[in-house]
């Protein structure tokens, strides 16, 4: 082999090793402003959506109950992945394929369960713990006193090794559950004369996110506000949707102590 030629593969072997060295460092730096956190989207139950406001929908697109939800089933999802993106986490969402994913889906809401608890204070987080209803008897009946507080659905795993199975399946150690949807009138008292609510609506996502040990690293309620006039799926879910899931995104960064 001639000088000229090993001179030349020489530098082209150096060049060639300073590029990949840029390039894994630029990727380790966007892997380090996201803390390298892989995030996994679970949607809610579809008996688990709450929608007052279909009536209307099916009036103006001719949409089914089923479809309905279905629309909305998917589409929080598709914001909360957009976000969840645009903050430089990795992202899998079992919605994107409910064919390949719905043995996983089936999985997790066997091993699922609710709680009903107080809505956390999202300045100063800590789980919500679980509250013993305090219970008296008048004439012969059971009566369950509530405090009037504002309360939330909020997901429970009877078993932490299902997301140690995930972890280990997909790399995934955040986890978003979904937990319930409410589209219904803001002031429930606005109903109209064939009995379906008018007025100001509101959204209502109930979450809870876990880590892959099933620690609850935050839990809560979501909620937008939207016109009575817009009764289109695909405008609600691009235009307030989108907030819903950067709100969500916005407490999960900070759970994780992110400075994104």
């Amino acid at each position: 082999m001639n000088k000229p030629l090993i001179i030349f593969l020489l530098f082209f072997s150096v060049s060639s090793f300073a590029q990949n060295k840029t390039i894994n460092s630029k990727h380790k730096t966007e892997r380090e402003v996201s803390g390298g956190h892989k995030v996994l989207l679970i949607p809610f139950e579809p008996k688990l959506y709450l929608g007052e406001i279909d009536y209307h929908i099916n009036a103006e697109t001719k949409l089914t109950a089923k479809e309905i939800k279905n629309k909305f089933r998917d589409g929080l999802n598709e914001q909360l992945f957009k976000a969840f993106k645009a903050s430089k986490y990795s992202v899998l969402d079992l919605m994107e394929d409910t064919v390949r994913h719905k043995r996983d889906l089936e999985e997790i809401y066997q091993h699922l369960g609710y709680d009903y608890q107080r809505v956390p204070n999202q300045e100063n987080y800590s789980p919500p713990k679980k509250e013993k209803e305090e219970k008296k008897i008048e004439k012969g009946q059971i009566i369950v006193e509530t405090d009037g507080e504002r309360r939330f659905m909020n997901a429970k795993l009877d078993s932490p090794k299902l997301l140690v199975s995930f972890f280990s399946k997909y790399k995934t150690d955040v986890f978003i559950f979904i937990n319930q949807l409410d589209i219904k009138s803001a002031n429930s008292a606005e109903v109209n004369s064939i009995g379906v609510h008018s007025g100001k609506r509101k959204i209502s996502a109930y979450y809870t996110v876990y880590n892959s040990e099933g620690r609850e690293l935050n839990s809560g309620l979501a909620e937008e506000e939207f016109e009575p006039e817009l009764n289109n799926p695909k405008k609600i879910i691009e235009k307030h949707f989108s907030r819903i899931a950067a709100v969500i995104v916005s407490r999960v960064n900070k759970s994780l102590g992110s400075t994104k």
